[in-house]
Protein backbone atom coordinates (compact mmCIF):
# COMPACT_ATOMS: atom_id res chain seq x y z
CA UNK A 1 0.00 0.00 0.00
CA UNK A 2 2.90 2.34 0.75
CA UNK A 3 4.33 1.76 -2.71
CA UNK A 4 0.94 2.45 -4.24
CA UNK A 5 0.67 5.76 -2.41
CA UNK A 6 4.17 6.77 -3.47
CA UNK A 7 3.33 5.97 -7.08
CA UNK A 8 0.09 7.95 -6.99
CA UNK A 9 1.82 10.92 -5.41
CA UNK A 10 4.54 10.87 -8.07
CA UNK A 11 2.01 11.16 -10.87
CA UNK A 12 0.89 14.78 -10.95
CA UNK A 13 -2.50 16.29 -11.91
CA UNK A 14 -1.44 17.02 -15.51
CA UNK A 15 -0.78 13.32 -16.07
CA UNK A 16 -4.19 12.35 -14.71
CA UNK A 17 -5.93 14.94 -16.88
CA UNK A 18 -4.05 13.85 -19.99
CA UNK A 19 -4.81 10.21 -19.30
CA UNK A 20 -8.50 11.00 -18.72
CA UNK A 21 -8.73 12.98 -21.96
CA UNK A 22 -7.08 10.15 -23.89
CA UNK A 23 -9.50 7.62 -22.39
CA UNK A 24 -12.52 9.75 -23.32
CA UNK A 25 -11.28 10.36 -26.89
CA UNK A 26 -10.48 6.68 -27.45
CA UNK A 27 -13.82 5.59 -25.94
CA UNK A 28 -15.93 7.83 -28.20
CA UNK A 29 -13.80 7.21 -31.32
CA UNK A 30 -13.78 3.42 -30.94
CA UNK A 31 -17.22 3.20 -29.34
CA UNK A 32 -18.67 0.72 -31.87
CA UNK A 33 -15.59 -1.51 -31.82
CA UNK A 34 -15.36 -1.56 -28.01
CA UNK A 35 -19.07 -2.35 -27.71
CA UNK A 36 -18.75 -5.19 -30.24
CA UNK A 37 -15.68 -6.59 -28.52
CA UNK A 38 -16.81 -6.45 -24.88
CA UNK A 39 -20.53 -7.15 -25.13
CA UNK A 40 -20.64 -9.45 -28.17
CA UNK A 41 -17.30 -11.10 -28.96
CA UNK A 42 -16.27 -11.65 -25.35
CA UNK A 43 -19.75 -12.95 -24.62
CA UNK A 44 -19.02 -15.99 -26.80
CA UNK A 45 -17.64 -18.96 -24.89
CA UNK A 46 -14.67 -19.18 -27.26
CA UNK A 47 -13.46 -15.78 -26.06
CA UNK A 48 -14.89 -15.49 -22.54
CA UNK A 49 -11.33 -15.61 -21.15
CA UNK A 50 -10.71 -12.17 -22.70
CA UNK A 51 -12.47 -10.51 -19.75
CA UNK A 52 -9.39 -11.38 -17.67
CA UNK A 53 -6.76 -10.08 -20.11
CA UNK A 54 -7.01 -6.36 -19.13
CA UNK A 55 -6.29 -7.30 -15.50
CA UNK A 56 -3.37 -9.48 -16.60
CA UNK A 57 -1.93 -6.58 -18.62
CA UNK A 58 -2.28 -4.18 -15.68
CA UNK A 59 -0.56 -6.65 -13.38
CA UNK A 60 2.33 -7.13 -15.82
CA UNK A 61 2.85 -3.37 -15.93
CA UNK A 62 2.51 -3.05 -12.15
CA UNK A 63 5.12 -5.79 -11.74
CA UNK A 64 7.58 -3.55 -13.60
CA UNK A 65 6.93 -0.46 -11.44
CA UNK A 66 10.30 -0.58 -9.64
CA UNK A 67 12.26 -0.99 -12.88
CA UNK A 68 10.27 1.80 -14.54
CA UNK A 69 11.00 4.09 -11.62
CA UNK A 70 14.74 3.78 -12.26
CA UNK A 71 14.45 5.00 -15.84
CA UNK A 72 14.06 8.60 -16.93
CA UNK A 73 11.08 9.58 -19.03
CA UNK A 74 12.00 11.05 -22.40
CA UNK A 75 8.86 11.85 -24.45
CA UNK A 76 9.57 10.73 -28.01
CA UNK A 77 8.10 11.92 -31.29
CA UNK A 78 8.81 8.41 -32.63
CA UNK A 79 5.56 7.37 -30.94
CA UNK A 80 3.67 9.50 -33.46
CA UNK A 81 4.35 6.88 -36.17
CA UNK A 82 2.25 4.08 -34.57
CA UNK A 83 -0.47 6.62 -33.71
CA UNK A 84 -0.75 7.74 -37.35
CA UNK A 85 -0.60 4.16 -38.62
CA UNK A 86 -3.27 3.18 -36.10
CA UNK A 87 -5.55 5.98 -37.30
CA UNK A 88 -5.00 4.84 -40.88
CA UNK A 89 -6.12 1.35 -39.85
CA UNK A 90 -9.11 2.97 -38.16
CA UNK A 91 -10.32 4.36 -41.47
CA UNK A 92 -9.54 1.08 -43.21
CA UNK A 93 -11.65 -0.79 -40.68
CA UNK A 94 -14.37 1.83 -40.40
CA UNK A 95 -14.94 2.16 -44.13
CA UNK A 96 -14.14 -1.44 -45.00
CA UNK A 97 -16.55 -2.79 -42.41
CA UNK A 98 -14.07 -4.93 -40.45
CA UNK A 99 -13.97 -4.94 -36.63
CA UNK A 100 -10.65 -6.77 -36.36
CA UNK A 101 -8.89 -3.96 -38.23
CA UNK A 102 -10.37 -1.53 -35.70
CA UNK A 103 -9.05 -3.68 -32.85
CA UNK A 104 -5.52 -3.61 -34.28
CA UNK A 105 -5.90 0.12 -34.90
CA UNK A 106 -6.76 0.62 -31.22
CA UNK A 107 -3.64 -1.32 -30.19
CA UNK A 108 -1.34 0.81 -32.34
CA UNK A 109 -2.88 4.02 -30.99
CA UNK A 110 -2.44 2.90 -27.37
CA UNK A 111 1.17 1.84 -27.95
CA UNK A 112 1.88 5.07 -29.81
CA UNK A 113 0.46 7.27 -27.05
CA UNK A 114 2.53 5.50 -24.40
CA UNK A 115 5.61 5.78 -26.57
CA UNK A 116 4.99 9.50 -27.10
CA UNK A 117 4.89 10.22 -23.37
CA UNK A 118 7.15 7.58 -21.82
CA UNK A 119 9.84 7.13 -24.46
CA UNK A 120 11.45 4.04 -25.94
CA UNK A 121 13.27 2.81 -22.81
CA UNK A 122 10.13 2.44 -20.73
CA UNK A 123 8.16 1.01 -23.65
CA UNK A 124 10.77 -1.74 -23.98
CA UNK A 125 10.30 -2.63 -20.33
CA UNK A 126 6.55 -3.13 -20.72
CA UNK A 127 6.67 -4.51 -24.28
CA UNK A 128 5.38 -7.94 -23.26
CA UNK A 129 2.43 -6.41 -21.42
CA UNK A 130 1.61 -4.38 -24.53
CA UNK A 131 1.91 -7.53 -26.66
CA UNK A 132 -0.55 -9.32 -24.36
CA UNK A 133 -3.19 -6.71 -25.22
CA UNK A 134 -3.43 -8.38 -28.64
CA UNK A 135 -4.69 -11.60 -27.02
CA UNK A 136 -7.94 -9.88 -26.03
CA UNK A 137 -8.92 -9.26 -29.67
CA UNK A 138 -11.12 -11.97 -31.27
CA UNK A 139 -10.05 -13.16 -34.70
CA UNK A 140 -11.95 -12.05 -37.85
CA UNK A 141 -14.98 -14.19 -38.62
CA UNK A 142 -13.62 -15.71 -41.82
CA UNK A 143 -10.32 -16.67 -40.13
CA UNK A 144 -12.09 -17.79 -36.97
CA UNK A 145 -14.43 -20.03 -39.00
CA UNK A 146 -11.57 -21.67 -40.91
CA UNK A 147 -9.61 -22.36 -37.72
CA UNK A 148 -12.72 -23.65 -35.97
CA UNK A 149 -13.50 -25.96 -38.89
CA UNK A 150 -10.00 -27.42 -38.97
CA UNK A 151 -10.03 -27.96 -35.20
CA UNK A 152 -13.37 -29.76 -35.45
CA UNK A 153 -12.05 -32.03 -38.19
CA UNK A 154 -8.82 -32.79 -36.30
CA UNK A 155 -10.72 -33.40 -33.05
CA UNK A 156 -13.13 -35.71 -34.89
CA UNK A 157 -10.34 -37.69 -36.55
CA UNK A 158 -8.34 -38.16 -33.35
CA UNK A 159 -11.49 -38.90 -31.35
CA UNK A 160 -12.45 -41.67 -33.78
CA UNK A 161 -8.93 -43.07 -33.63
CA UNK A 162 -9.03 -43.24 -29.83
CA UNK A 163 -12.46 -44.89 -29.90
CA UNK A 164 -11.21 -47.51 -32.38
CA UNK A 165 -8.15 -48.19 -30.21
CA UNK A 166 -10.52 -48.71 -27.30
CA UNK A 167 -12.30 -51.33 -29.38
CA UNK A 168 -15.48 -49.49 -30.30
CA UNK A 169 -16.88 -49.40 -33.82
CA UNK A 170 -16.67 -45.77 -34.96
CA UNK A 171 -16.21 -43.91 -38.21
CA UNK A 172 -16.42 -40.27 -39.24
CA UNK A 173 -18.50 -38.44 -41.84
CA UNK A 174 -17.48 -34.81 -41.80
CA UNK A 175 -18.01 -33.69 -38.22
CA UNK A 176 -20.35 -36.59 -37.41
CA UNK A 177 -18.97 -39.57 -35.45
CA UNK A 178 -21.11 -42.66 -36.07
CA UNK A 179 -20.95 -45.15 -33.19
CA UNK A 180 -23.49 -47.54 -34.69
CA UNK A 181 -26.01 -47.18 -31.87
CA UNK A 182 -25.93 -43.37 -32.05
CA UNK A 183 -24.17 -40.43 -33.67
CA UNK A 184 -22.08 -37.72 -32.01
CA UNK A 185 -21.84 -34.36 -33.74
CA UNK A 186 -18.63 -32.41 -33.13
CA UNK A 187 -20.16 -28.95 -33.04
CA UNK A 188 -18.44 -25.60 -32.44
CA UNK A 189 -18.46 -26.20 -28.69
CA UNK A 190 -16.33 -29.32 -29.21
CA UNK A 191 -13.93 -27.75 -31.66
CA UNK A 192 -11.32 -27.05 -29.03
CA UNK A 193 -11.08 -23.36 -29.95
CA UNK A 194 -12.29 -22.30 -26.51
CA UNK A 195 -9.48 -24.35 -24.98
CA UNK A 196 -6.70 -23.74 -27.50
CA UNK A 197 -6.66 -19.94 -27.28
CA UNK A 198 -6.77 -19.71 -23.44
CA UNK A 199 -4.04 -22.36 -23.23
CA UNK A 200 -1.87 -20.42 -25.68
CA UNK A 201 -2.37 -17.31 -23.53
CA UNK A 202 -1.50 -19.30 -20.42
CA UNK A 203 1.61 -20.75 -22.07
CA UNK A 204 2.68 -17.24 -23.13
CA UNK A 205 2.55 -16.09 -19.52
CA UNK A 206 4.40 -19.18 -18.33
CA UNK A 207 7.07 -18.67 -21.00
CA UNK A 208 7.44 -15.02 -19.97
CA UNK A 209 8.12 -15.95 -16.36
CA UNK A 210 10.26 -18.95 -17.32
CA UNK A 211 13.93 -17.89 -17.03
CA UNK A 212 15.11 -19.97 -19.98
CA UNK A 213 16.52 -19.59 -23.45
CA UNK A 214 14.27 -18.15 -26.16
CA UNK A 215 13.98 -21.47 -28.01
CA UNK A 216 12.73 -23.11 -24.82
CA UNK A 217 10.10 -20.41 -24.36
CA UNK A 218 9.02 -20.80 -28.00
CA UNK A 219 8.80 -24.59 -27.63
CA UNK A 220 6.65 -24.21 -24.54
CA UNK A 221 4.19 -21.93 -26.35
CA UNK A 222 4.08 -24.06 -29.52
CA UNK A 223 3.49 -27.23 -27.52
CA UNK A 224 0.26 -25.83 -26.07
CA UNK A 225 -1.52 -26.19 -29.43
CA UNK A 226 -1.12 -29.97 -29.99
CA UNK A 227 -1.56 -30.52 -26.26
CA UNK A 228 -4.94 -28.78 -26.23
CA UNK A 229 -6.12 -30.55 -29.40
CA UNK A 230 -4.97 -33.96 -28.10
CA UNK A 231 -6.69 -33.57 -24.74
CA UNK A 232 -9.85 -32.26 -26.42
CA UNK A 233 -9.89 -35.31 -28.73
CA UNK A 234 -9.61 -37.55 -25.68
CA UNK A 235 -12.57 -35.69 -24.17
CA UNK A 236 -14.65 -36.36 -27.29
CA UNK A 237 -13.66 -40.05 -27.24
CA UNK A 238 -14.51 -40.29 -23.54
CA UNK A 239 -17.92 -38.82 -24.30
CA UNK A 240 -18.51 -41.62 -26.83
CA UNK A 241 -17.38 -44.32 -24.39
CA UNK A 242 -19.57 -43.04 -21.55
CA UNK A 243 -22.47 -42.52 -23.97
CA UNK A 244 -22.65 -46.30 -24.46
CA UNK A 245 -23.07 -46.85 -20.73
CA UNK A 246 -25.03 -43.85 -19.48
CA UNK A 247 -26.72 -42.44 -22.59
CA UNK A 248 -27.32 -38.91 -23.82
CA UNK A 249 -27.31 -37.39 -20.34
CA UNK A 250 -23.55 -37.90 -20.20
CA UNK A 251 -22.82 -36.42 -23.65
CA UNK A 252 -25.10 -33.42 -23.26
CA UNK A 253 -25.09 -32.86 -19.53
CA UNK A 254 -22.63 -32.70 -16.68
CA UNK A 255 -19.67 -34.52 -18.21
CA UNK A 256 -19.77 -32.57 -21.49
CA UNK A 257 -19.54 -29.26 -19.61
CA UNK A 258 -17.29 -30.27 -16.71
CA UNK A 259 -14.86 -32.13 -18.97
CA UNK A 260 -13.83 -28.76 -20.39
CA UNK A 261 -12.40 -27.87 -16.99
CA UNK A 262 -10.62 -31.22 -16.94
CA UNK A 263 -8.58 -30.06 -19.94
CA UNK A 264 -7.05 -27.26 -17.87
CA UNK A 265 -6.60 -29.50 -14.83
CA UNK A 266 -4.62 -31.90 -17.02
CA UNK A 267 -2.71 -29.55 -19.32
CA UNK A 268 -1.42 -27.17 -16.62
CA UNK A 269 0.58 -29.92 -14.85
CA UNK A 270 1.84 -31.08 -18.26
CA UNK A 271 3.12 -27.57 -19.06
CA UNK A 272 4.77 -27.36 -15.64
CA UNK A 273 6.40 -30.74 -16.25
CA UNK A 274 7.61 -29.48 -19.62
CA UNK A 275 9.22 -26.47 -17.93
CA UNK A 276 10.90 -28.79 -15.42
CA UNK A 277 12.34 -30.88 -18.26
CA UNK A 278 13.43 -27.86 -20.31
CA UNK A 279 15.33 -26.46 -17.33
CA UNK A 280 17.43 -29.61 -17.31
CA UNK A 281 18.30 -29.48 -21.00
CA UNK A 282 21.60 -27.73 -21.74
CA UNK A 283 22.41 -27.09 -18.11
CA UNK A 284 20.51 -25.45 -15.31
CA UNK A 285 19.09 -22.03 -16.15
CA UNK A 286 20.01 -19.03 -14.12
CA UNK A 287 17.36 -17.32 -12.12
CA UNK A 288 14.00 -18.45 -10.84
CA UNK A 289 11.05 -19.63 -12.88
CA UNK A 290 9.11 -16.58 -11.68
CA UNK A 291 11.77 -13.91 -11.15
CA UNK A 292 11.30 -11.40 -8.38
CA UNK A 293 10.63 -7.84 -9.44
CA UNK A 294 13.90 -5.93 -8.90
CA UNK A 295 13.77 -3.08 -6.46
CA UNK A 296 16.16 -0.28 -5.69
CA UNK A 297 15.90 1.88 -2.67
CA UNK A 298 14.75 5.38 -3.33
CA UNK A 299 14.03 4.83 -7.01
CA UNK A 300 10.25 5.13 -6.87
CA UNK A 301 10.51 8.90 -6.72
CA UNK A 302 12.60 9.41 -9.81
CA UNK A 303 12.96 12.26 -12.23
CA UNK A 304 11.02 10.26 -14.75
CA UNK A 305 7.87 10.36 -12.64
CA UNK A 306 8.05 14.12 -12.42
CA UNK A 307 8.71 14.54 -16.09
CA UNK A 308 5.48 12.81 -17.06
CA UNK A 309 3.48 15.62 -15.55
CA UNK A 310 5.66 18.61 -16.32
CA UNK A 311 6.84 17.79 -19.83
CA UNK A 312 10.43 18.71 -18.80
CA UNK A 313 13.02 16.08 -19.61
CA UNK A 314 16.56 15.42 -18.50
CA UNK A 315 18.35 15.42 -15.19
CA UNK A 316 17.39 18.98 -14.25
CA UNK A 317 13.69 18.18 -13.97
CA UNK A 318 12.41 18.22 -10.42
CA UNK A 319 9.45 19.29 -8.30
CA UNK A 320 11.43 22.21 -6.88
CA UNK A 321 11.56 23.89 -10.30
CA UNK A 322 7.90 24.69 -10.63
CA UNK A 323 4.68 25.06 -8.75
CA UNK A 324 1.83 22.61 -9.28
CA UNK A 325 -0.01 25.25 -11.33
CA UNK A 326 2.90 25.79 -13.69
CA UNK A 327 3.47 22.03 -13.92
CA UNK A 328 -0.17 21.52 -14.85
CA UNK A 329 -0.02 24.24 -17.51
CA UNK A 330 3.23 22.99 -19.01
CA UNK A 331 2.00 19.40 -18.98
CA UNK A 332 -1.21 20.19 -20.87
CA UNK A 333 0.68 22.37 -23.37
CA UNK A 334 3.20 19.63 -24.12
CA UNK A 335 3.59 19.49 -27.95
CA UNK A 336 3.36 15.70 -28.18
CA UNK A 337 0.15 15.77 -26.14
CA UNK A 338 -1.46 18.52 -28.22
CA UNK A 339 -0.52 16.78 -31.47
CA UNK A 340 -1.97 13.43 -30.37
CA UNK A 341 -5.19 15.00 -29.09
CA UNK A 342 -5.72 16.96 -32.32
CA UNK A 343 -5.19 13.84 -34.46
CA UNK A 344 -7.59 11.63 -32.49
CA UNK A 345 -10.19 14.37 -32.03
CA UNK A 346 -10.11 15.21 -35.75
CA UNK A 347 -10.54 11.54 -36.60
CA UNK A 348 -13.58 11.30 -34.33
CA UNK A 349 -15.14 14.52 -35.61
CA UNK A 350 -14.60 13.63 -39.26
CA UNK A 351 -15.96 10.09 -38.86
CA UNK A 352 -19.13 11.37 -37.18
CA UNK A 353 -19.54 14.48 -39.28
CA UNK A 354 -19.45 12.84 -42.71
CA UNK A 355 -21.73 10.01 -43.81
CA UNK A 356 -19.44 7.67 -45.70
CA UNK A 357 -22.16 5.14 -46.46
CA UNK A 358 -25.31 5.77 -48.39
CA UNK A 359 -27.92 3.04 -48.39
CA UNK A 360 -28.37 2.14 -52.04
CA UNK A 361 -31.66 0.27 -52.56
CA UNK A 362 -31.96 -2.63 -54.95
CA UNK A 363 -33.31 -1.77 -58.42
CA UNK A 364 -36.24 -4.17 -58.11
CA UNK A 365 -37.34 -6.37 -55.24
CA UNK A 366 -36.25 -10.01 -55.43
CA UNK A 367 -39.92 -10.93 -55.04
CA UNK A 368 -40.21 -10.03 -58.75
CA UNK A 369 -37.38 -12.34 -59.80
CA UNK A 370 -38.62 -14.66 -62.58
CA UNK A 371 -39.02 -18.36 -61.87
CA UNK A 372 -38.72 -19.19 -65.56
CA UNK A 373 -35.27 -18.51 -67.07
CA UNK A 374 -35.15 -19.88 -70.60
CA UNK A 375 -35.81 -23.60 -70.31
CA UNK A 376 -35.18 -23.53 -66.56
CA UNK A 377 -38.12 -23.69 -64.13
CA UNK A 378 -37.60 -22.57 -60.54
CA UNK A 379 -39.07 -23.28 -57.12
CA UNK A 380 -38.51 -20.60 -54.44
CA UNK A 381 -36.99 -21.64 -51.10
CA UNK A 382 -37.04 -19.96 -47.66
CA UNK A 383 -34.07 -19.53 -45.35
CA UNK A 384 -34.40 -20.32 -41.66
CA UNK A 385 -34.80 -17.27 -39.42
CA UNK A 386 -31.70 -18.06 -37.36
CA UNK A 387 -29.53 -17.70 -40.48
CA UNK A 388 -31.31 -14.53 -41.59
CA UNK A 389 -30.48 -12.91 -38.23
CA UNK A 390 -26.79 -13.81 -38.57
CA UNK A 391 -26.25 -12.77 -42.20
CA UNK A 392 -27.69 -9.22 -41.86
CA UNK A 393 -28.50 -8.81 -45.58
CA UNK A 394 -31.07 -6.34 -46.90
CA UNK A 395 -32.71 -8.77 -49.33
CA UNK A 396 -32.11 -12.32 -50.46
CA UNK A 397 -33.43 -14.87 -52.90
CA UNK A 398 -33.15 -18.68 -52.99
CA UNK A 399 -34.48 -20.60 -55.97
CA UNK A 400 -33.93 -24.18 -57.11
CA UNK A 401 -33.98 -24.30 -60.91
CA UNK A 402 -34.37 -27.47 -63.00
CA UNK A 403 -33.76 -27.99 -66.70
CA UNK A 404 -35.81 -30.25 -69.01
CA UNK A 405 -33.53 -33.21 -68.05
CA UNK A 406 -34.44 -32.58 -64.38
CA UNK A 407 -30.90 -31.44 -63.58
CA UNK A 408 -30.88 -29.04 -60.61
CA UNK A 409 -29.07 -25.77 -59.91
CA UNK A 410 -29.33 -23.98 -56.58
CA UNK A 411 -29.39 -20.19 -57.05
CA UNK A 412 -28.79 -17.85 -54.09
CA UNK A 413 -28.24 -14.07 -53.95
CA UNK A 414 -27.82 -11.89 -50.85
CA UNK A 415 -27.86 -8.11 -51.29
CA UNK A 416 -26.55 -5.51 -48.83
CA UNK A 417 -27.62 -1.88 -49.14
CA UNK A 418 -24.66 -0.85 -46.99
CA UNK A 419 -21.89 -3.13 -45.74
CA UNK A 420 -21.26 -1.78 -42.28
CA UNK A 421 -19.10 -3.29 -39.55
CA UNK A 422 -20.47 -6.70 -38.67
CA UNK A 423 -22.94 -6.53 -41.57
CA UNK A 424 -20.78 -7.54 -44.52
CA UNK A 425 -20.92 -10.23 -47.16
CA UNK A 426 -20.22 -13.79 -46.02
CA UNK A 427 -18.22 -16.13 -48.23
CA UNK A 428 -19.37 -19.68 -49.04
CA UNK A 429 -15.76 -20.73 -48.35
CA UNK A 430 -16.40 -20.19 -44.65
CA UNK A 431 -20.10 -21.11 -44.44
CA UNK A 432 -20.35 -24.40 -46.36
CA UNK A 433 -17.38 -26.20 -44.74
CA UNK A 434 -19.07 -25.60 -41.40
CA UNK A 435 -21.89 -27.91 -42.50
CA UNK A 436 -19.48 -30.73 -43.35
CA UNK A 437 -18.59 -30.03 -47.00
CA UNK A 438 -14.94 -30.61 -47.88
CA UNK A 439 -13.39 -28.47 -50.61
CA UNK A 440 -11.53 -30.91 -52.86
CA UNK A 441 -10.68 -28.23 -55.43
CA UNK A 442 -10.84 -24.44 -55.35
CA UNK A 443 -9.76 -21.66 -57.65
CA UNK A 444 -11.26 -19.40 -60.30
CA UNK A 445 -13.00 -19.90 -63.65
CA UNK A 446 -14.11 -17.71 -66.56
CA UNK A 447 -17.85 -17.54 -67.09
CA UNK A 448 -20.00 -16.07 -69.92
CA UNK A 449 -22.10 -13.03 -69.04
CA UNK A 450 -24.75 -13.26 -71.75
CA UNK A 451 -23.75 -10.02 -73.46
CA UNK A 452 -20.80 -11.49 -75.31
CA UNK A 453 -18.34 -10.90 -72.46
CA UNK A 454 -16.86 -13.04 -69.69
CA UNK A 455 -16.22 -12.64 -65.99
CA UNK A 456 -13.92 -14.32 -63.50
CA UNK A 457 -15.66 -16.17 -60.66
CA UNK A 458 -14.57 -18.36 -57.77
CA UNK A 459 -14.93 -22.10 -58.34
CA UNK A 460 -15.03 -24.98 -55.84
CA UNK A 461 -15.61 -28.72 -56.07
CA UNK A 462 -17.04 -30.08 -52.81
CA UNK A 463 -17.73 -33.49 -51.35
CA UNK A 464 -19.67 -34.72 -48.34
CA UNK A 465 -20.47 -38.33 -47.47
CA UNK A 466 -20.23 -39.42 -51.11
CA UNK A 467 -22.25 -36.48 -52.47
CA UNK A 468 -20.43 -34.20 -54.93
CA UNK A 469 -21.23 -30.62 -55.87
CA UNK A 470 -19.72 -27.97 -58.12
CA UNK A 471 -20.10 -24.36 -57.01
CA UNK A 472 -19.42 -20.98 -58.58
CA UNK A 473 -19.74 -17.76 -56.62
CA UNK A 474 -18.84 -14.10 -57.08
CA UNK A 475 -19.35 -10.72 -55.43
CA UNK A 476 -21.04 -8.00 -57.57
CA UNK A 477 -19.82 -4.80 -55.90
CA UNK A 478 -20.82 -1.45 -57.41
CA UNK A 479 -20.11 -2.40 -61.01
CA UNK A 480 -17.20 -4.77 -60.22
CA UNK A 481 -17.13 -8.56 -60.10
CA UNK A 482 -14.87 -9.66 -57.24
CA UNK A 483 -13.79 -13.16 -56.23
CA UNK A 484 -12.52 -12.85 -52.64
CA UNK A 485 -13.43 -11.19 -49.36
CA UNK A 486 -10.06 -9.42 -49.32
CA UNK A 487 -11.04 -7.61 -52.51
CA UNK A 488 -14.48 -6.84 -51.06
CA UNK A 489 -12.93 -5.23 -47.95
CA UNK A 490 -10.41 -3.12 -49.87
CA UNK A 491 -12.89 -1.86 -52.46
CA UNK A 492 -15.48 -1.16 -49.74
CA UNK A 493 -12.92 1.08 -48.05
CA UNK A 494 -12.07 2.89 -51.28
CA UNK A 495 -15.65 3.27 -52.52
CA UNK A 496 -16.89 4.46 -49.14
CA UNK A 497 -14.22 7.13 -49.26
CA UNK A 498 -14.71 8.18 -52.88
CA UNK A 499 -18.31 7.22 -53.75
CA UNK A 500 -19.94 7.05 -50.28
CA UNK A 501 -21.16 3.56 -51.27
CA UNK A 502 -20.57 0.10 -49.85
CA UNK A 503 -23.55 -1.74 -51.31
CA UNK A 504 -22.87 -5.16 -52.81
CA UNK A 505 -24.06 -8.72 -53.21
CA UNK A 506 -23.04 -12.36 -53.13
CA UNK A 507 -24.15 -14.65 -55.97
CA UNK A 508 -23.80 -18.42 -55.52
CA UNK A 509 -24.82 -21.20 -57.90
CA UNK A 510 -24.43 -24.90 -57.06
CA UNK A 511 -25.20 -28.04 -58.99
CA UNK A 512 -24.80 -31.67 -57.90
CA UNK A 513 -22.73 -34.15 -59.86
CA UNK A 514 -25.05 -37.03 -60.57
CA UNK A 515 -23.92 -40.66 -60.30
CA UNK A 516 -22.82 -41.23 -63.89
CA UNK A 517 -22.02 -37.60 -64.65
CA UNK A 518 -18.58 -36.23 -65.46
CA UNK A 519 -17.23 -32.93 -64.16
CA UNK A 520 -17.33 -31.42 -67.67
CA UNK A 521 -21.10 -31.92 -67.87
CA UNK A 522 -21.72 -30.13 -64.56
CA UNK A 523 -19.35 -27.37 -65.64
CA UNK A 524 -21.22 -26.88 -68.91
CA UNK A 525 -24.55 -26.78 -67.08
CA UNK A 526 -23.38 -24.00 -64.75
CA UNK A 527 -21.99 -21.99 -67.66
CA UNK A 528 -25.25 -22.27 -69.63
CA UNK A 529 -27.22 -21.19 -66.58
CA UNK A 530 -24.89 -18.27 -65.81
CA UNK A 531 -25.14 -17.03 -69.39
CA UNK A 532 -28.93 -16.80 -69.04
CA UNK A 533 -29.17 -15.59 -65.46
CA UNK A 534 -26.48 -12.84 -65.56
CA UNK A 535 -28.47 -10.37 -67.73
CA UNK A 536 -31.58 -10.91 -65.59
CA UNK A 537 -29.60 -10.32 -62.39
CA UNK A 538 -28.22 -7.05 -63.79
CA UNK A 539 -31.77 -5.72 -63.81
CA UNK A 540 -31.97 -6.09 -60.01
CA UNK A 541 -28.53 -5.22 -58.63
CA UNK A 542 -27.33 -1.58 -58.66
CA UNK A 543 -24.29 -1.02 -60.86
CA UNK A 544 -21.67 1.68 -61.02
CA UNK A 545 -22.95 5.25 -61.20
Amino acid sequence: MVNVMKFLQAVRPASWLKALLYVVLIAVTYQAALKQMVFYDWGKEDYSHCYLIPFVVLYLIWEKRAVLATKLTFPSWAGLAPVIFGLFLYWLGELGGEFFTLYISLWFVIVGLLWLHLGGKKIREISFALFMILTMFPLPNFINTKILLQLKIISSQLGVGILQLYGMSAYREGNIIDLGFTQLQVVDACSGLRYVIPLIVLSLLMAYWFAGAFWKKALLVLSSLPLAIGVNSFRIAATGVLYSGWGAAVAEGFFHGFSGWLIFLFTLPVLLLEIWLLRRIGGKERGNWIPACPRQAGTEKSAGMTEISTGVTGENAGPEQTTDVVGLRNGLLQPVFITAVVLIAATFAFSKGVDFREKIPIKKSFSEFPLAIGAWQGTPEQMEQQFIEVLHFSEYIMINYRDPQDREIGFYVAYYESQRKGETTHSPETCLPGSGWTFEESGTAMMPTGNGGTMEVSRAFMEKSGSRQLMYFWFPQRGRILTSLWQVKLYSFWDALTLHRTDGALVRIITPLYTTEKMEEAEARLQRFTKEIAPVLDGFLPGQR
